[in-house]
């Protein structure tokens, strides 16, 4: 029996998706390492709540999570330098987020980069309010190179682009810091319920942290059971820069942050939107 083809529906495939195609494609050589962990958010989620209860305001878990991961790279800096030429590598003093946004635009569902600047010195407040601004910015103003390139460029320039672009990172780091920040941070989980994780298939960045679900859990505590909450968390590595102890070390310091909730007791005090300049200087190492 013949199927009819009155009710199927073509529809454009979306530049943004021809983007992110292009950029998996130019990193898929690399030999990545991946860590798969669950991280008890129990308490972190609590003072969020407090947080909502008391100003009456939301504020972005992911912005949380970005703090935290800004934190654990400035204190484990190995895990966001950049390869400078044949003999040295560089540690950046700022720790730059790469993010991904979803946002409407004409009727569809776009995917767009978007780079925390110094994150290492910014409040989960001020994270949360610049992902809020960016959320609603107009795609005609976006400033980083990845942005810009997904709106400037026609998408048969896409690969071409991404082979320059990594040309030039090998070549110039800041420059590609500048265009792909030097930590990625993406949050998978927002769109189900439950435990689960996320596996990158590649990254651009040296580090990238993928948040998956949220699922809960019975423990023992001083014999009493207690549910607790653990986010499903992947921490990813390009192992051709990053080995096992100093991933290690990073992930133990990155799990230790989101535990004890750093930055959100003192949320509630932050200046409104006052944020920090970014510093320049950075660390060369020769190897």
């Amino acid at each position: 029996m013949q199927q009819t083809q009155s009710d199927d529906e073509v529809l454009p495939f979306p530049k943004s998706r021809r983007f992110l195609e292009a950029a998996m494609r130019s990193t898929h050589h690399k030999p990545m390492i991946h860590g798969l962990l669950e991280v008890d958010v129990t308490d972190a989620r609590t003072l969020l709540r407090d947080y909502q209860a008391r100003t009456a305001e939301p504020l972005s878990f992911t912005a949380f999570i970005i703090a935290c991961v800004a934190r654990a790279v400035d204190e484990n800096k190995a895990v966001h330098a950049l390869r400078w030429g044949r003999s040295r590598v560089i540690l950046f003093a700022d720790v730059d987020v790469l993010t991904w946004i979803e946002r409407e635009v004409g009727g569809q569902q776009i995917i767009l980069p978007y780079i925390l600047r110094s994150a290492n010195h910014r409040t989960v407040y001020q994270l949360h309010r610049e992902i809020r601004t960016a959320q609603g910015q107009d795609l005609s103003k976006a400033v980083d190179g990845g942005a810009k390139a997904l709106q400037l460029l026609p998408a048969w320039l896409y690969r071409a682009y991404f082979w320059l672009a990594t040309w030039i990172g090998r070549r110039s780091p800041r420059q590609w810091k500048k265009n792909w920040g030097t930590v990625t941070v993406s949050a998978v989980g927002m769109f189900g319920k439950g435990a689960g994780w996320g596996v990158p298939p590649s990254t651009p960045s040296l580090c990238w942290v993928t948040l998956g679900g949220i699922g809960e859990k019975k423990v023992d505590a001083n014999g009493q059971p207690r549910v607790r909450q653990y986010l499903s968390l992947t921490v990813s590595f390009d192992h051709n820069m990053i080995d096992g102890a100093p991933a290690a070390r990073f992930t133990e310091r990155l799990k230790e942050l989101i535990e004890t909730g750093h930055g959100l007791r003192d949320a509630a005090s932050s200046p409104p939107d006052r944020m920090l300049a970014g510093r320049e200087e950075a660390l060369v190492v020769t190897r």
